[in-house]
């Protein structure tokens, strides 16, 4: 069973850096396309950062220039975080598009969440 552990999220100040981490663990032939979500309570959720196989990375609009997303390209994805705002404040979801084995269809996992509050 794949299992995605997301570490790193907390209270910062306006302006303020976070890192966030999230590693894949269990048994799996390959991992393609890692990426990190946001939700706020009451709003749908929102795809901020992804990274591809190339790798590629894309961003939504609000965090460019921002975030920087990374991958070791094995089981782990990072999510560097600056010039932090209140409008940032949400939980935070990593998912990856998981092979299990050679020759099974990807299919997507999440890990549990990790808050993220940026407040003075």
């Amino acid at each position: 069973q794949v299992r995605l552990v997301e570490s790193g999220g907390g209270l910062v100040q306006p302006g303020g850096s976070l890192n966030l981490s999230c590693e894949a663990s269990g048994t799996f032939f390959t991992i393609s396309g890692m990426a990190w979500h946001r939700q706020v309570p009451g709003k749908p959720r929102e795809l901020v950062a992804l990274v591809t196989g190339i790798p590629t990375a894309e961003y939504a609009e609000s965090v460019k220039g921002r975030f920087t997303i990374s991958t070791d390209n094995v089981k782990t994805v990072t999510l560097q975080m600056t010039s932090l705002k209140p409008d940032d404040t949400a939980i935070y979801y990593c998912t990856m598009s998981v092979q299990t084995r050679q020759y099974f269809p990807f299919t997507d996992f999440w890990g549990q969440g990790t808050q993220v509050t940026v407040s003075s």
